[in-house]
């Protein structure tokens, strides 16, 4: 009854948390559809290469936001015969998926930039004086990505996406190239247009920086990486006081998503009986769920200690 209890609750949370996660991930969607139009039109109306490079950012972050949108309702998909913990690893997927765009985003704006700069200091091209406006479009996706950041990073920390979170970077990485542009833009109207290619140069780097991250970060999830000392000791700080727990000899996490499916060993005394190991083992689970947020699942083991 109370394994059944379990499942009811937690698929009212997957169904609450789902909800939650593609708001954020929609929101971010739409916003960057919006953006991706208006800077390329005004990059391209205003003469600005910088806000032109940015809406074209914009751009690659609606084709990756379609499919991370995609992910996320496939990782909704119930538990079934062949996937009996669920499909939340698609969260895991639909991050690496982020980290491989924006990294590939990043070389791209890098590249573009370096070849910018050498055509500027060769005078191979003079450019023109951008419109005013693109100063006041550059600004708003400033602030509007500022906003948008904060939102995502909130609902991706308090869900545990990994998918939502690789997407705050994401918003957050739009900030420092959309700054860049506004700096390049400026700059560029007062005379010093080789500014502007430098500006998004250092951008680019710091966007790898961060889809190296993601990246690393999601493998992890999807490869079971050990649990770290700290988890470790948590876990072990709440079984301490469980009377029959002599030992914790080992603890095995596996991630599906946001979710842990958690397998321990502990050491009881030889003497008791199969049903008082059975005892502890109960109790020691419910601490866990008490005590440990997104845990699906644990076995325990006992191992006697003579």
């Amino acid at each position: 009854m109370a394994e059944l209890e379990n499942q009811a609750l937690m698929a009212t949370e997957n169904s609450v948390r789902g909800k939650s996660t593609m708001v954020a991930v929609n929101v971010g969607l739409i916003a960057n559809m919006f953006l991706a139009v208006i800077k390329t039109t005004i990059g391209i109306m205003g003469h600005s290469p910088a806000l032109l490079a940015d809406g074209i950012n914009s751009t690659s972050d609606v084709a990756y936001g379609l499919v991370v949108a995609i992910f996320m309702r496939l990782s909704r998909k119930p538990a079934d015969r062949e996937h009996p913990f669920g499909h939340s690893q698609f969260e895991s997927i639909a991050a690496l998926v982020v980290g491989a765009f924006v990294m590939t985003t990043a070389v791209g704006i890098f590249w573009d930039a370096i070849n910018t700069i050498f055509d500027e200091l060769s005078g191979q091209v003079v450019s023109s004086k951008a419109s005013p406006i693109t100063l006041w479009v550059a600004l708003f996706t400033v602030g509007l990505k500022i906003g948008l950041f904060y939102y995502t990073r909130l609902i991706g920390k308090k869900q545990n996406s990994i998918a939502v979170t690789a997407l705050a970077y994401d918003h957050r990485n739009d900030i420092f190239a959309a700054s860049a542009a506004l700096v390049g833009i400026a700059l560029g109207r007062a005379g010093l247009s080789w500014v502007d290619p430098l500006a998004a140069a250092i951008v680019a780097l710091v966007i790898l920086r961060t889809g190296i991250q993601i990246l690393r970060e999601s493998a992890s999830d999807l490869m079971d990486t050990l649990p770290e000392d700290d988890f470790e000791r948590r876990v072990s700080a709440v079984l301490k006081d469980i009377p029959g727990i002599l030992k914790l000899e080992t603890v095995l996490v596996h991630r599906f998503g946001p979710y842990m499916v958690m397998n321990i060993t502990i050491n009881v005394d030889g003497a008791i009986t199969v049903a008082e190991g059975d005892q502890i083992a109960n109790e020691a689970e419910k601490r866990l769920r008490d005590s440990i947020d997104f845990l699906q699942t644990v076995h325990i083991h006992y191992h006697p200690i003579q």
